[in-house]
Order: C-alpha cells, then sequence, then structure tokens
C-alpha cells in the first residue's frame, strides 16, 4: 500500500456521523481518481457491449467505449464524457459515444459517496448507481461468474439520476420484481448547481431501508413494509455503475459534455458488516491474522468450496473444505481487508478479516 493511501485510509477509518446517527463506518474501497490518463482497471470495467447486438436499453442512442475520450483521469477528477461523433463498433454505426464503467468491487449494505458535477444538455442521462452482482447480463464484468438471475431480480439502485431536461432535479430509486422501469419507489429534489457545481450524492443501505441524499439532504427513503424476494432483493451484493446515456430527444446543437468525479467512496460498519452473515456454520481466528487463519465448519460444510476475495472482488485463494478444522497459510498476503466466503448449493456464507 502507498503511505499516501494509508495516510488517506487512516484519516477515514473513524467513526462518521450519517444523517444525525453516530455509526461505526470504516472506509473499504474508494477511487480519489488520481494521476492523468485511464481509468484504474483494477478498480474499474468498460462495459461497451450491446446488449441486444444493436442497442443499449431505454431507447438510447449511443455507444459506450473503452477510449480516454470517453472516460479520462485528469486534475483530480474522472470525466465521463458523451460526445457526438461518427463510431462504429459490433458492426453497427452511431452518431454518439460515451462510457459505462462497472466496479470489480462490491459490497452488502453500508454507505457510498459520490461527489460530481453534472452533465447538461437535453438528451442527457446521466446515472450513480448499483446493480445486483447476480444479475446475468453479457459483457457485464461480474455475469459470467455470478450471473444466476435477471433484471429486476437483482435489484438496483439509483443513488443520481439526471436528465438534461429536467435541469435542476436528481431523483433516486429502487427497481425490484414489485416494481421496475417507471418505478414507483423514487424520490428527488432540486439542485439548481447540478451541472455547474460539485455535490455529494449519497445512499445508505441498511438491512431493512435504503436512504437516498443529496449534500446530507435525505431526499428519499425506501422502506417497505414487507420485505420478501419481490420487494427487497437487496440482501446480497451490488457492484457500483457510472455513465452517461444520450436519448433520442438530445438537442441538434449538442457537441459535447461530461459527468466529473471527484470521488467514489463506500463505508461499512466494523461490527456489522459481512463477518455477522456467516449463519453460525463456520468460525474463523484469529481476526485480525497474521499468518495462520483457522476455519472450523459444521459438518453440513464438508464438501463445500472456499474462498478468499479481496475488496476489489478478486479471488485470492480458493479451497475445498475436507475436515471440520482447516487452517490456510496467509503468511504471503498483503496487509488489508478481506473476504471469505463459502458456498454450499444455493447458499453463500460470507465472513471479513483483516490481515
Amino acid at each position: 500500500m502507498k503511505p499516501g493511501i494509508l495516510v488517506f485510509f487512516l484519516i477515514l477509518s473513524h467513526s462518521l456521523t450519517v444523517f444525525g446517527q453516530e455509526t461505526n463506518y470504516t472506509l473499504v474501497w474508494s477511487d480519489e481518481f488520481t494521476g492523468n490518463g485511464s481509468i484504474d482497471a483494477e478498480k474499474w470495467h468498460h462495459q461497451t457491449q450491446l446488449p441486444n447486438g444493436d442497442s443499449w436499453y431505454n431507447g438510447e442512442i449511443q455507444h459506450y467505449t473503452n477510449r480516454t475520450i470517453n472516460s479520462e483521469v485528469s486534475n483530480g477528477t474522472l470525466k465521463i464524457r458523451a460526445k457526438k461523433e461518427t463510431f462504429t463498433d459490433q458492426g453497427v454505426t452511431k452518431e454518439y459515444t460515451s462510457a459505462r464503467l462497472n466496479s470489480k468491487f462490491a459490497f452488502t449494505y453500508g454507505k457510498m459517496e459520490v461527489r460530481a458535477k453534472l452533465p447538461s444538455g437535453r438528451g442527457t442521462w446521466s446515472a450513480i448507481w448499483t446493480l445486483g452482482q447476480n444479475i446475468i447480463e453479457s459483457g457485464g464484468f461480474w455475469s459470467d461468474a455470478f450471473g444466476t438471475v435477471i433484471w429486476a431480480a437483482c435489484g438496483e439502485l439509483d443513488i443520481m439520476e439526471h436528465w438534461g431536461s429536467n435541469q435542476n432535479f436528481v431523483q433516486s430509486a429502487t427497481h425490484t420484481p414489485s416494481s421496475f422501469g417507471d418505478t414507483v419507489n423514487k424520490g428527488g429534489q432540486v439542485v439548481s448547481t447540478a451541472s455547474s457545481e460539485f455535490h455529494t450524492y449519497a445512499m445508505e443501505w441498511t438491512e431493512d431501508k435504503i436512504i437516498f441524499s443529496v449534500d446530507d439532504v435525505v431526499h428519499y427513503i425506501y422502506e417497505p413494509s414487507t420485505q420478501n424476494s419481490d420487494t427487497w432483493p437487496f440482501t446480497e451484493n451490488q457492484y457500483i455503475l457510472l455513465n452517461v446515456a444520450i436519448l433520442p430527444d438530445i438537442e441538434s446543437a449538442f457537441t459535447e459534455s461530461s459527468m466529473e468525479i471527484d470521488y467514489v467512496r463506500v463505508y461499512q460498519d466494523e461490527l456489522l458488516s459481512h463477518q455477522d452473515r456467516t449463519n453460525g456454520v463456520f468460525l474463523t481466528y484469529p481476526n485480525p491474522v497474521k499468518d495462520s487463519l483457522k476455519i472450523v465448519v459444521q459438518p453440513q460444510l464438508i464438501g463445500s468450496q472456499l474462498k478468499i476475495y479481496s475488496v476489489l472482488g478478486r479471488t485470492i485463494q480458493s479451497i475445498v473444505i475436507d475436515d471440520l478444522q482447516n487452517e490456510m497459510d496467509l503468511t504471503n498476503l498483503s496487509s488489508g481487508t478481506y473476504f471469505i466466503q463459502i458456498t454450499k448449493g444455493d447458499m453463500r456464507y460470507i465472513q471479513q478479516i483483516v490481515k
């Protein structure tokens, strides 16, 4: 870990006041968009594949590309730039280009903050949002390894949506099997300087509700009275998406406009994060671990697969559990936060560990 990053992490690893309540939230993942040039390929995936071989959803008329002309880091911010230009990809020619980024990090519960300045112009549609890691979607980063359900069974959380046709308004929404598309589950607020100044768009996601805000001003809370797979598919990992789309009503004079992002940060509660999702079927110790991690499982987990993931979602180690007591050598593992996942049939048990 670079010294500067370590200092930054230590500064943000303390209790936060979130919507008037003190929490034990700790920074677990971020991109501060330092440096210049292409996006950090360790953290982001360019999603460019046309989902139906011809176009994107909702009548959008752009190509998403992996070129720096459409997504570039410079002067401490990420620019996702929508442009008017003729561009051919996958055998299809379109008159607009932009970028759509998938995070190579997924999380369950916590607070997400994005400080951003939004594009302008009728026909632009920018979004900061998440999708379930288990979505089946060709070309998405997670689909091949984790895809098991279609949209909207995976759940979608729109932290911020902005349409240039309604310039001073931003919206948040949830999409679930019970309400999706033109969902009834939404709320927003007027932000008169959305495209001229940076604002902090945030979501706090807990086990029973999701709170959306701009600059700490709450405008929507999703808290269904009945929580089941139809209304609350938000019990598993979601990953982050950043994109700017172009709609058919784009202004004829449009040439380009950008969503500029200062940072993306995800915090989780030290006490209430993944380590509580084992359902008592396995135990790890010591935690924090130095060299050797011991794993004790109940008999039903014999034969299951155990994986250690980094906070970027990368598999670090993988074993098949063949005994009630197991041991893993983590001597060569770098210091940091990791997740242990044991998979048994359709069940996944997760615990957070620190080295």
